[in-house]
């Protein structure tokens, strides 16, 4: 295997291309990544796999990386960093998942046939909405097209081989000079999947139904009222890699929004955006043979939010102001059914029932100094306050820590600038920012929360300091006639790094847990994280892409962190003439030998896996039939990464088609 991956860097040299959109040089410095996922250009005729999941999209970026725990709902990891340290967002508003195991994240609740894009930036290089370490990703729906009037619509339909699962879905709008509307639907249902060699992994199937809506009407040229909702369920979702699974996981998401669109003037675009969801998650062990003892473990997350965000443009300034607030309501329970019916339930509440307040203010200043000299300054000031609401919760807690007051209250803040420089063909860029969190509601308030990957159960601390961190970036990027290629690095150096200490006196309450481990702020930590990206064009309809990547983590005792990416490639040939695109690629890792014995991982073997795919366009007038087709793991690869939850092996050969009608 190492000989083959050696050849195969040998030749290809590096991997899988994010886009990135160009802006107007006075606009910003070109630090945030833009991955095109909907039809806002011709590249969604690219795409090679049109209906796959957000997820797969979002995997495009080198900077970001999936914890997974079955084949839905995979975890964003970005800087190889999780959901604690990063921000993720739907249109700008917050949302925060009712699974206390991670099952829910953000991006399980959108959908590819909904969105036009998602931006992701790295560190403190833009901070939406809240204070975030490692960075943010801001997944943007599709958005009204004034160039189009009348009725538009499309109907689109997959299928694949490997777990039998069906694909189907559609949107109809209209648009006329004052007012639009759209709606669209997706549904997905499949099996069991199968891992190389024809192993089927139990308990890996799911159902899926995603339902998005948003209307708008122009009160005149320069003022906007906008409305859109969200609804999403999932059921019977299996998790091989967890002792539970999903009964049911539900979304409710709501907005209204004014935009202010001058033609003029220093203000370009101002927008104030009131939202509302709710996010409902119920766990359950009822179809598990063997269990010990049954339980139940539903969860509830209800956030109400508003931010209002001006953009503007004076002499050589691009500023940003964002005014920003949310208030989240997060509670968790688990009922133990014991076999004995005479034996009383057990109860308690994983997540106390934490009231979560913020009231954030994020400026930002694009300064061109020169044609060829450009400085990003930022910073964001927040407030943050917790509040445990539930007397029986805050007693539970209280065994643990007697002098827990019911509030707490932190100040964040934020600090970023960065510099770039283009002497063409060349660009370079470095940057130096500071930043600070407050620990997430399983950090500071959870109550006896169980780690299926390390075998501990974990509770919080609600006296943890803010972690912080100093980042410092570069990048260094060529452009030339057809080659394009780009560097760029990160280091995180964490005070107060937050995570998980073997705690020798407490006693764990899961049957066959190995102890408990009770949140800490250590005294340091490192991350440091680069990778290479290349794209060459070639032949006038080839295409090369290439990326690699590379990361570091450490503790303050120079232990390594868990779930750090080993070196990771991937590279592909596109070939692309009018109607009709074909490719291959490759991608894998190799061997996790810098693995977190400390922290409860082991060893990770390499990989390498190949792709085929190939696509046609057929159009009649204003009608396309886009059909796309490929097979994923040629060679039914049976492997596992290091990102795989309890080393549960991935999907094996899989064939899939997929059509896809627009009609305008």
């Amino acid at each position: 295997m190492k000989n083959i991956t050696t050849v195969f860097l040998a030749v290809f040299s590096v991997i899988c291309w994010a886009q990135e959109k160009e802006t107007d040089s006075l606009g910003s410095v070109k630090l945030d990544e833009i991955i095109v996922i909907g039809k806002k250009t011709s590249l969604h005729q690219k795409q090679v796999k049109s209906l796959t999941t957000v997820e797969d999209y979002l995997s495009q970026s080198s900077k970001v990386n999936m914890i997974k725990r079955g084949a839905y709902a995979w975890e964003p990891v970005l800087n190889n960093m999780a959901t604690e340290r990063t921000v993720i967002t739907i249109d700008g508003m917050r949302i925060f998942g009712a699974c206390t195991d991670k099952m829910d994240p953000i991006t399980s609740y959108v959908e590819v046939s909904n969105l036009a894009e998602a931006t992701v930036a790295s560190g403190q290089q833009a901070s939406c909405h809240g204070s975030t370490i490692g960075g943010s990703v801001d997944l943007k729906r599709n958005k009204f097209d004034q160039n189009k009037t009348g009725w538009n619509g499309s109907l689109n339909s997959g299928f694949e081989s490997n777990n039998l699962q069906k694909i189907i879905g559609g949107s109809l709008g209209y648009n006329d000079t004052r007012f639009y509307a759209h709606i669209d639907f997706m549904h997905r249902d499949a099996e069991n999947y199968k891992a190389g060699g024809d192993k089927e992994i139990a308990f890996s199937q799911f159902t899926k139904y995603n339902i998005s809506a948003n209307a708008g009407y122009f009160i005149n040229k320069k003022n906007l009222l906008e409305a859109s909702a969200i609804y999403d369920k999932a059921n019977n979702v299996g998790y091989p890699a967890l002792p539970m699974d999903v009964s049911l996981a539900e979304a409710q998401i709501m907005s209204l929004s004014y935009k202010y669109l001058p033609d003029s003037g220093v203000i370009s675009n101002w927008e104030t955006k009131v939202y509302f969801n709710t996010i409902t998650h119920k766990m359950d062990d009822t179809k598990r043979p063997n269990v010990p003892i049954h339980m139940d473990m539903p969860g509830w997350s209800d956030t109400y939010g508003f931010y209002s965000k001006i953009k503007g443009r004076f002499e050589n300034h691009n500023f940003l102001a964002d005014l920003n607030s949310f208030y989240n309501k997060s509670i968790a329970e688990m009922t133990m059914y014991p076999k004995d019916p005479n034996e009383n339930l057990m109860f308690m509440y994983t997540w106390p029932d934490v009231r979560t307040f913020y009231n954030g203010l994020a400026l930002e200043d694009n300064i061109a100094i020169s044609e060829t000299d450009q400085l990003r300054i930022s910073t964001n000031l927040g407030f943050h306050s917790n509040t445990v609401a539930n007397d029986f919760g805050l007693q539970s807690l209280q065994i643990f820590y007697p002098d827990m007051k019911a509030t707490k209250n932190r100040f964040l803040k934020s600090f970023s600038g960065n510099y770039t420089k283009n002497i063409s063909p060349f660009e370079f860029g470095f940057g130096l920012a500071y930043a600070e969190r407050a620990p997430s509601v399983s950090e500071g308030y959870g109550f006896y929360l169980y780690n299926s990957n390390d075998f501990y159960d974990y509770i919080g601390n609600p006296d943890l300091k803010n972690e912080k961190a100093l980042e410092g970036n570069f990048s260094v990027g060529f452009k030339k006639n057809k080659l394009t290629s780009k560097i760029t690095g990160s280091y995180f150096y964490f005070s107060d790094y937050i995570i998980g200490k073997i705690d020798p006196n407490a006693l764990p309450m899961t049957i066959g847990a190995s102890g408990v481990k009770i949140y800490e702020a250590i005294d340091h930590a490192v991350i440091f994280n680069t990778d290479f990206n290349l794209e060459y064009a070639f032949l006038e309809h080839w295409q090369l892409k290439s990326q690699l990547t590379y990361s570091l983590g450490k503790d303050n005792d120079g232990n390594n962190l868990p779930f750090i990416s080993p070196f990771k490639y991937s590279a592909g040939i596109n070939f692309q003439k009018e109607k009709f695109n074909a490719g291959i690629s490759a991608l894998g890792n190799l061997a996790q030998n810098e693995f977190a014995s400390t922290y409860g991982q082991t060893r990770t073997p390499d990989y390498l896996i190949f792709n085929i795919n190939a696509g046609y366009a057929f159009n009649w007038d204003k009608n396309i039939l886009k059909v796309q087709s490929g097979v994923e793991n040629i060679f039914d690869k049976y492997y596992t990464t290091y990102a795989d939850w309890n080393k549960i092996p991935r999907m094996g050969r899989n064939v899939f088609v997929n059509l896809a009608f627009s009609f305008n």
